[in-house]
């Protein structure tokens, strides 16, 4: 399974998120906004990163700066804050998009689908 970064500024729902990713048999950390997120990538990189838009140094910037910095991560952006957030986090490289509330199955099927992209751009790199 893969090993899983989630950057939201509420906890409740990093906490959510992260027990469900556990139960699908992920393992996951946290970060409370885009900074701690981006200074945790950059020390230990994860397989995918599920990011917020809404935060303070928010989802939309930190998008960008893992575009330039690791091109190849995969990238969920997850908002309750309205689709053209998410339209644009598509166009800044997000692979996938969650309208918050989202289910179980919406969560793992975007994280399947994200680490599909990315294992079969690795083997085509190879």
């Amino acid at each position: 399974m893969a090993r899983i970064l989630i950057i939201d500024d509420d906890e409740s729902i990093r906490e959510l998120l992260l027990q469900m990713l556990l139960m699908a048999g992920h393992t996951a950390v946290t970060a409370i906004n885009g900074f701690e997120g981006l200074k945790l990538f950059r020390a230990e990189p994860t397989d995918l990163i599920l990011t917020d838009i809404m935060m303070p140094y928010g989802g939309l910037a930190t998008i960008r700066i893992l575009r330039d910095e690791f091109p190849q991560v995969g990238i969920i952006a997850m908002t309750g804050g309205g689709s053209f957030r998410l339209d644009y986090a598509r166009t800044l490289g997000a692979h996938r998009t969650l309208v918050k509330p989202f289910t179980v199955e919406q969560l793992t099927a975007a994280i399947a689908e994200v680490l599909a992209l990315n294992s079969s751009s690795k083997h085509e790199k190879t």
